[in-house]
């Protein structure tokens, strides 16, 4: 994920191109749709588990149940409500993704954008005199971590490293954890912006905990204590350990691929593992750590990365084997990563991810039977992002910094500025998308980027590592100034939209590097993913093939607990609808 801060951004579209159909999908999500006074008191829902398998597509969910028929996952598409047109937030990273998922809402009512923005109204982090201009980087990802070495984000567990299991025993309250004088600041207070600070609205953790109710979320990052919402204390058990952290063997010894948990797909699995058995103690009635009694919570869940980075790593060791008799592992074969190249057919590595991620789900289905809590628990699959390109064919990889710095010179010239000259681009994100923030915030610098883009090719790296020319930066739509504004549909006043937004062709991905896949952004493949509702004897099992966004997932879960959507402040604000055609076994709609 390349982010761009202080002296580099993103860029759009020509002024002149509208705003198309195509745009921002605000859509007003029609029909049969249901409000709280649907509910009739016939579920018998009191849990709800929600599953993320980032990057997961419907069309994986089709490929696996088809090739694997007696499948954990066949199971629950046939015996639940599949949404088999299901979309992202806009944009689709991991962050304004998951606080959809949270909140009801896109970011035009979450404020939310990216993990890594700039905010035009807050200072820069550390800033302790506020005054002057207002504008800074917004960082809420790794980097606010005490140490985002470590797999406890900076905790020091004692032992952990010789034996990362030891993991398990994190703080609940890994925000915590995080420094604030990474976090930008408040122009008004002068004080620095927690993340759940940061969020405009609510999350279905604040209105369950409003209602008596116990609330539990494991993630990728301390920072999305986000989730917790506004009041800072949505959930009572936030299990988060650092993805980015150094990854480890069950015995402590680094993995050889070094980097993250993410560079080796078979680490990922062991991170991912983690997380599954603090939701394997949760079933039990115990906390994250399983050690202490608190009750099985009405909303919890999780997150799996195993998929996701299957999609992106060109390749990778898929398994670690061991430990042999002297407590030393080694990693299976390396596989290639992604699709099929000419196809959205999984290759062997992603195959293998797709095997991991079922058991691991049949493993949380089989402890809710255990535990005798099928009749009483939803199970609802997802993804906050997809990842695109799937043909691995249609990928170019393009460096971005040379681009940005292009336009910062060119600006510069068209002013007539020749020494100690200010970037026009001072941040922005680009995955597969292109998100910029100027320094001078008008209509004509926005069109000034916009055009450069459109009118620039950039060099791009495809797959088999040919180089070709590539136009229009990359980007098949740019919308810059109002047009961004209206994009997302906010006020082009608001400070947080991206000044110019592109929407990148299928296949472009920002990066120097040897990712084959990214998120972020708008394209199909970064927003096709699935949503399913598994609730034996509370949902009765179908398939809905119409538009519907994973934004409505907090409404309706919400309305299965028997609480009431409308006190999620996105939902107001957005309409925000319940899934539709939810109906029980006896008929009745939920």
């Amino acid at each position: 994920m390349t982010k761009i801060l202080t002296t580099t951004i993103v860029g759009l579209l020509i002024a002149s191109l509208t705003l198309s159909s195509t745009g921002f999908a605000i859509p007003v999500i029609a029909a049969e749709t249901q409000t709280s006074d649907a509910h009739d008191g016939s579920s018998h829902v009191k849990h709800v588990l929600l599953i993320s398998v980032d990057g997961l597509h419907q069309s994986d969910i089709d490929w696996y149940v088809s090739n694997h028929p007696n499948s954990e996952i066949a199971k629950l598409v046939q015996g639940g409500a599949e949404f088999t047109n299901a979309h992202t937030s806009d944009p689709s990273d991991s962050d304004p993704g998951g606080t959809a998922l949270m909140t009801g809402g896109d970011p035009r009512a979450t404020g939310v954008y990216y993990d890594v923005e700039y905010n035009h109204d807050t200072y820069e982090a550390g800033t302790t005199s506020c005054h002057g201009p207002t504008g800074g980087d917004v960082i809420y990802d790794s980097p606010d971590d005490m140490n985002v070495s470590r797999l406890d984000a900076g905790q020091n567990i004692p032992g952990i490293d010789s034996n990362p299991a030891l993991i398990m025993g994190m703080t609940a309250t890994p925000q915590t954890l995080l420094v604030p004088s990474t976090f930008p600041v408040d122009p008004v207070t002068c004080q620095p912006i927690p993340p759940y600070a940061y969020l405009k609205v609510n999350t279905m953790f604040e209105v369950a905990k409003a209602a008596g109710m116990l609330t539990a979320w494991s993630d990728k990052h301390a920072v999305y204590s986000s989730f917790n919402g506004p009041s800072g204390n949505g959930l009572d058990d936030f299990f988060a350990p650092e993805i980015d952290s150094i990854p480890v063997e069950p015995n402590g010894v680094p993995y050889p691929s070094g980097g993250s948990w993410t560079s080796d797909n078979a680490a990922t699995k062991q991170y991912d593992g983690y997380k599954v058995q603090a939701i394997i103690n949760e079933i039990d009635g115990l906390d994250h750590s399983g050690k202490n009694n608190v009750g099985v919570p009405a909303i919890f869940g999780m997150n799996f990365q195993a998929v996701s980075v299957a999609e992106k790593l060109f390749h990778s060791p898929a398994t670690l084997i061991g430990p042999d008799a002297h407590g030393n592992y080694t990693e299976g074969p390396v596989l290639a990563g992604g699709y099929l190249p000419g196809t959205s057919t999984p290759g062997p590595l992603l195959s293998m991810a797709l095997d991991y991620t079922n058991a691991q789900l049949e493993k949380m289905v089989s402890e809710i039977h255990k535990q005798g809590l099928t009749d009483s628990t939803a199970i609802i699959v997802s993804a906050k992002h997809g990842q695109s390109p799937q043909d691995p064919n249609l990928l170019h990889r393009i460096k971005d910094g040379p681009i940005i710095d292009a336009i910062n010179n060119a600006w510069n010239v068209n002013i007539g500025c020749t020494s100690s000259c200010a970037p026009l681009i001072v941040a922005g994100t680009d995955d597969d998308l292109w998100q910029s923030y100027l320094s001078v915030k008008t209509q004509a610098a926005a069109d000034f980027v916009a055009s450069y883009l459109w009118n620039h090719s950039a060099p791009g790296k495809l797959y088999n590592g040919t180089t070709v020319s590539v136009p229009h930066s990359g980007l098949a739509q740019i919308y810059s100034g109002k047009a961004a504004a209206d994009f997302f549909g906010v006020p082009v006043s608001d400070p947080r939209h991206p000044d110019v937004f592109g929407r990148a062709q299928v296949g472009t991905v920002y990066t120097g590097g040897s990712k084959i896949a990214e998120h972020g952004g708008d394209n199909p493949g970064d927003r096709d993913v699935p949503i399913l509702v598994y609730a034996p004897g509370n949902v009765k099992p179908d398939s809905n093939g119409k538009w519907v966004e994973t934004t409505q997932i907090a409404p309706t879960i919400l309305q299965l607990l028997g609480l009431d959507p409308h006190d999620l402040q996105s939902v107001k604000i957005e309409h925000t609808q319940v899934l539709p055609g939810l109906h029980s076994d006896n008929g009745q709609k939920q």
